[in-house]
């Protein structure tokens, strides 16, 4: 009997298949995993799987979150936008009352007091509103004093004169109130 290159050795004539050289032949099966292998498998896949669900979740919250600041920005923008545009008119504002001050008593003034009307009107529509008046109690966050006077007949602190009248938009201070304050005379 010739013996197969697979089967050199001396267990080929009990009828067993030895292993083939290195690179001759079928490569040998596999043995089956044992049981708890197979459970340590299952294991690592949950544990991916949990993985892999939370990178999922932090992905969706990461969205959420961007979504949120760019509509905050956008908004935050906008707000912006608008106050430097009311700013501007308020320029405008100042210079027709200004021209008002200088043409008092001519027929032009009331072409200018009706102008400034709709200004104003124009403006308390998009929210903004004067603020500083004679008689307020002064408020450093709303009024900018330039001056201070000595007065009997106004109480201490109060606003004597609006220079230039300041503008608020809802809760905020678009630009202070320029203001002469009253202070009570010292005795001497």
């Amino acid at each position: 009997m010739q013996s197969s290159p697979a089967s050199d050795g001396p267990d080929d004539r009990e009828g067993r298949v030895t292993a083939p050289e290195e690179g001759i032949g079928p490569a040998p099966a596999s043995e089956p995993a044992p049981a708890s292998q197979g459970a340590a498998d299952e294991a690592g896949d949950g544990a991916a799987l949990a993985r892999m669900e939370d990178r999922y979740k932090r992905a969706l919250a990461d969205l959420d979150n961007y979504r949120k600041r760019a509509a905050r920005d956008v908004q935050v923008r906008v707000a912006e936008s608008r106050e430097a545009l009311l700013r501007d008119w308020l320029e405008v504002v100042d210079s027709v009352e200004r021209a008002l001050q200088m043409g008092h008593g001519t027929p032009a003034a009331d072409g200018m007091r009706a102008l400034l009307e709709q200004m104003e009107a124009i403006l308390g529509r998009h929210g903004a509103r004067r603020i500083g008046a004679p008689g307020d109690p002064f408020d450093p966050e709303r009024h900018e004093a330039i001056d201070v006077r000595a007065s009997a007949e106004a109480p201490d602190r109060t606003v004597l004169e609006v220079a230039r009248s300041g503008w608020g938009l809802d809760d905020r201070v678009l630009r202070p109130a320029l203001v002469v304050v009253a202070r009570q005379p010292q005795p001497r």
